[in-house]
């Protein structure tokens, strides 16, 4: 496992999160077994959220049982919209980031992000607060998870002016497999920085250096190996509503049976070609993974050791 700085965390990331969005955590079930194979692999950063059903509670007692909270990075998300009402303002901000600290059991989150973004809200009142918090050694890093760029930059100009700590982290969707649709919907509803036209937020990202932590990296079980690119209507029985919405598309079978040729010559899985594609570019990519066994996380790390050379990159991505 490989590890990076970043600003205002105290401890290195892993460059593989752990996804705490999985069925059994969401129902609350224990699954010690996952987020010790986890940390056996060198998975020290676990990624929930405030509307993730009782996965904060569930890590939260896995670390009060294990002791090993000066050990790991925990990323936690809040401010997600219920009923198709928006709640990105101080209150919602305050009412979520207090509940994440009493369900994970503890006084500071190292890296917090806002779950969904509201254009009409005044980007100023978020950033006082977030910055209250980060003074009183309560949050650590912080960013918007499916914020756009205009307005990370509307955030951080504010910062600027106001002599506050800005925008440092972001969790888009990033991936090999393109999103042709908003899967949820909520504020701007789930941004991409994925496909063509989609270039100049790259270029933003990589000129900032800001990290992206890629939520729905292997388009929501698109790339993760059980769909078959010669099967269609199968994987449509295998995929979720969101996927099918937000991945179901013709370019992206075409991707995956690249993927599928490609795993088979290097003797790989098609997840593990697809999540190397990530870290294989010159984007500081951290993918978020959800995995329902020892062996999908064990398999999953293992893509950090996989290097693709630019023509395999491009060729996977349909660019030639």
């Amino acid at each position: 496992m490989k590890y990076r700085e970043l600003k205002y965390v105290p401890l290195h990331v892993s460059e593989i999160v752990f996804g705490c969005a999985g069925e059994k955590m969401l129902r609350g079930e224990n699954v010690d077994d996952l987020l010790d194979k986890a940390i056996d692999l060198g998975i020290t950063t676990f990624d929930t959220a405030e509307n993730y059903g009782k996965s904060e509670i569930v890590l939260g007692d896995w670390i009060r049982r294990r002791k090993n909270r000066k050990d790991i990075v925990i990323i936690s998300k809040g401010c997600h919209p219920y009923d198709g009402i928006n709640r990105v303002n101080p209150e919602c901000l305050k009412q979520d980031l207090d509940q994440s600290f009493e369900r994970l059991g503890t006084d500071f989150i190292d890296i917090y992000f806002l779950h969904r973004d509201d254009p009409e809200e005044p980007v100023g009142e978020i950033m006082e607060v977030l910055n209250d918090y980060h003074r009183a050694g309560k949050i650590g890093a912080f960013g918007g998870s499916n914020w756009t760029v205009k307005r990370i930059i509307e955030a951080n100009e504010y910062a600027k002016y106001h002599d506050l700590i800005p925008m440092t982290v972001s969790s888009p969707n990033y991936s090999l497999c393109r999103q042709i649709k908003d899967p949820w919907g909520g504020g701007p509803g789930g941004v991409t920085i994925t496909g063509p036209e989609n270039k100049e937020a790259r270029n933003w990202y990589e000129k900032e250096g800001i990290p992206v932590f890629s939520h729905s990296c292997l388009g929501r079980g698109m790339l993760s190996g059980k769909v078959k690119s010669d099967d269609p209507e199968g994987a449509k029985k295998l995929l979720d509503e969101f996927a099918i919405k937000g991945f179901y598309a013709t370019e992206n079978f075409e991707r995956l049976r690249r993927a599928e040729e490609l795993a088979e010559k290097k003797g790989a899985t098609v997840s593990k070609i697809a999540i190397a594609w990530c870290l294989n570019q010159s984007l500081n990519v951290f993918p978020i993974m959800s995995c329902s066994t020892a062996e999908r996380i064990k398999e999953n790390c293992d893509a950090s050791d996989v290097v693709l050379t630019e023509e395999e990159m491009k060729w996977l991505n349909l660019e030639k």
